[in-house]
């Protein structure tokens, strides 16, 4: 009897997180779930987060993973889902643009300063 309370413990949440899946499928959504950020911990993929939404994220993983599509597909539906956010790597384009562009802006503008008040002393 003690044996099978662990046991049914862990049927329940391998069912929360999705199918079982043939071990190349298993392989692909567990490297998708690295590439993914968990919109509650944001620092963690939803494979090495335990809140619920990871745990919800992961089960979709698996569910579309199941159903045949290839973790491409997985990824563009979970982006039109959460936005671009949900990656580790978003695009570089539109509004993003500016946040990877904004560092170098802001160098330039330091170096020009610099060179403003260097010229300045030596005149």
């Amino acid at each position: 009897m003690r044996v099978l309370l662990p046991l049914a413990f862990l049927a329940l949440t391998a069912a929360a997180e999705g199918p079982p899946l043939a071990p190349a499928q298993e392989a692909e959504a567990r490297a998708l779930m690295h590439e993914l950020r968990c919109l509650v911990c944001q620092h963690q993929s939803i494979a090495d987060s335990d809140a619920d939404m990871a745990a919800d994220m992961r089960a979709v993983v698996r569910d579309r993973i199941a159903a045949g599509e290839n973790p491409a597909q997985v990824k563009a539906y979970l982006v039109s889902r959460y936005g671009d956010y949900v990656t580790f790597d978003p695009p570089k384009t539109g509004a993003n643009l500016v946040l990877w562009a904004a560092p170098l802006l802001f160098l330039a503008i330091g170096g020009v300063a610099v060179w403003r008040l260097y010229r300045r002393k030596g005149a």
